[in-house]
Parts: structure tokens; C-alpha cells; sequence
């Protein structure tokens, strides 16, 4: 696929692979990967990640998007549930509701919606359909 590369990382000694998603790549659809992604093209779809997520400043993303942990400078619209930690860097601009065990939000940063800090990643939806009950 055009724009997108595998490289590999060392950290700690171990290697770690990730795709990247260049910036001028579009893609409609889902995205799915057991590894770590790094995203500075436009996707209009969902994306499941099971390591680590990095929307690059000039990334737009619109679906929603589950992660272990994801650090966004760029722009995205839909539901954020990620598992860990979710850092807003200060050129970021989220608009939709997020889940994360831990929020870090820089100086700078533009986020429209709900967010709420679990212990596990519950639907958002049943989250929503206990308040309503009450």
C-alpha cells in the first residue's frame, strides 16, 4: 500500500514495529492493527489499535478509535476509548467524547465533548444509558 511503511524501533532493547500512514495518504474504512501506528495522512472510518497510537499535527481523523495509548497533535472527530493513557498535545483538536484511565492535556489544546476517567473502558454507550436509568 502507497504510504505506508514498517519501521522498526528500538526501545528497551526489544524491537517494536510500526506503521505509518504518511501525511497526503487518504483512506476510507477501518483500521486495524496489533502493533503501534502512527497516523499524519486522513482517515474517515474506525481504527483499532492494540499498542500504541500517534496522530501526527497534520493527521484528521473522523470515526472512532480505540487504543492502548495515543498521543494526538492533529484533528479528530469521534470517540476516543483508549485503554491507558491518552495525551492531548498542545496542537491538537478533538471534537467527540473521550474514555482513558489517564487524561494529559497540554496548554494549547481544543477538546469538545465528554470525558471520562475508568479503571476499565467501558462502552460509552452503556456509561450513557446508566445515566439516563437514573
Amino acid at each position: 500500500m502507497i504510504g505506508v511503511k514498517n519501521m522498526s524501533k528500538r526501545e528497551n532493547g526489544y524491537s517494536e514495529d510500526v506503521s505509518i500512514l504518511s501525511d497526503g495518504v487518504n483512506i476510507e474504512g477501518k483500521i486495524s492493527s496489533n502493533g503501534n501506528v502512527r497516523i499524519d495522512g486522513k482517515v474517515i472510518g474506525d481504527i483499532n489499535v492494540k499498542g500504541n497510537l500517534t496522530l501526527g499535527s497534520s493527521s484528521e481523523v473522523n470515526g472512532q478509535v480505540n487504543a492502548k495509548n495515543m498521543t494526538v497533535s492533529g484533528k479528530v472527530e469521534g470517540t476516543l476509548k483508549i485503554e491507558d493513557k491518552l495525551i492531548l498535545e498542545s496542537s491538537s483538536r478533538i471534537k467527540g467524547d473521550l474514555i482513558a484511565k489517564v487524561l494529559v492535556i497540554e496548554e494549547g489544546a481544543k477538546f469538545d465533548g465528554k470525558s471520562s476517567m475508568t479503571q476499565s473502558t467501558p462502552t460509552l454507550s452503556s456509561t450513557t444509558s446508566a445515566q439516563q436509568k437514573q
